[in-house]
């Protein structure tokens, strides 16, 4: 399979039309139609529903995700050879909503300001996305809260604790409290992660209460179910540096009694150590990491 078929199918994905997409490729559209049926033919399936806007078949999701991550790598490789006397490039840097992270603008800036022609890309999602990203060289470097497998990958475990709590509307009863405890959380609906470490991190803090717990909703990211809370239809479990993600004056954060604290690791994928521009931001966030300790 070539990387220019690749390239024409994600065209036509774009434009959900041939002809469009012909014209945006310069090709004629007889010469693209056969290109898509010919992958079709290489890869026996149907890749579009034939339309007035094609559509994607399962088959068709399945390449489009794994073209684009093709395209991702082909960029990368890119301006890593593209970089001479400057440093430059793009660093990928993916996270949950983690109070650690609170040390990204000082080190970002400061890294940008070394290095004028490196541009960061920061996505925002849950620790098992992250960690396929980075799997498939997707990702530099990621910021997860363990417990997690980090036996594929080169790791700091960052000093701050990501302490759990609470996120309820501030007109909520509990919202009076200074902390939340077990005997606290009973009767009330409640939304909790859905990864399974940290589920038996919370049951265990939970003990006996945990039988008796109503769980109304799972999320693996907390922003998607912040609506439901905001509405009063539920309080949320979830790591205090997760609420910085979104402004709310309705909603407050209060932490669970007696404490519950997890660690986050900044990772990035074992053997990746070259002359690039992650390499180099590795080093310069070790610096800064042992700057900030000393002080």
């Amino acid at each position: 399979m070539e990387l220019r078929v690749l390239h024409y199918f994600l065209a036509v994905v774009r434009e959900e039309n041939i002809s469009k997409a012909a014209e945006l490729l310069h090709v004629t559209q007889p010469t693209l139609s056969r290109q898509i049926a010919q992958l079709e033919e290489e890869l026996g399936a149907m890749l579009f529903v034939r339309g007035r806007h094609l559509q994607l078949t399962d088959a068709g999701l399945m390449l489009k995700r794994r073209a684009e991550e093709v395209e991702v790598l082909i960029q990368k490789i890119d301006e890593e050879f593209a970089q001479k006397n400057e440093l430059s490039g793009v660093i990928s840097i993916g996270s949950g909503g983690l109070y650690s992270t609170r040390i990204f603008p000082e080190i970002l800036a400061g890294f940008r300001q070394l290095h004028p022609k490196v541009r960061f890309q920061l996505y925002t999602n849950s620790a098992e996305y992250v960690t396929e990203q980075l799997e498939h060289g997707l990702l530099d470097f990621g910021m997860l809260l363990e417990p997690m497998d980090v036996t594929k990958f080169d790791y700091i475990r960052m000093r701050d604790a990501e302490r759990w709590g609470l996120l309820l509307r501030k007109s909520h009863p509990l919202a009076a409290k200074p902390y939340i405890t077990r005997d606290d959380l009973l009767g009330e609906p409640i939304i909790t992660s859905n990864r399974p470490a940290v589920q038996r991190r919370l049951q265990a803090w939970l003990g006996d209460t945990v039988t008796h717990l109503d769980i109304f909703a799972t999320y693996n990211i907390i922003t998607h179910v912040v609506g439901l809370v905001d509405s009063g239809v539920a309080s949320a479990l979830t790591i205090e540096g997760a609420v910085h993600l979104f402004a709310s004056d309705r909603l407050v954060f209060r932490p669970l009694y007696p404490e519950l604290s997890m660690s986050s690791v900044f990772v990035w994928k074992r053997f990746q150590r070259n002359a690039s521009a992650a390499s180099a931001f590795l080093d310069y966030f070790k610096e800064c990491l042992n700057r900030i300790e000393k002080n």
